[in-house]
């Protein structure tokens, strides 16, 4: 039941960030609602089991966009 939860609460998440990426105004706004997004698909993954691909999409995007 909390994974359920959490896993809608983090999907939530994922969307507004992902729609802010897309209608923010300042470049820095929308890299950072990207690294959030980035890092709440992270999470679902994760949650979903996938720790290799979790860990994956941390160090190769997340890690590219803050350099």
């Amino acid at each position: 039941m909390f994974t359920t939860i959490l896993f809608y609460v983090l999907a939530l998440v994922l969307v507004i960030a992902a729609f802010r990426v897309i209608t923010a105004s300042s470049p820095v706004t929308a890299v950072l609602h990207l690294i959030l997004a980035f890092a709440n698909a992270s999470m679902i993954w994760m949650l979903l089991g996938a720790e290799f691909l979790a860990l994956l999409l941390v160090l190769v995007y997340v890690g590219a966009v803050m350099v």
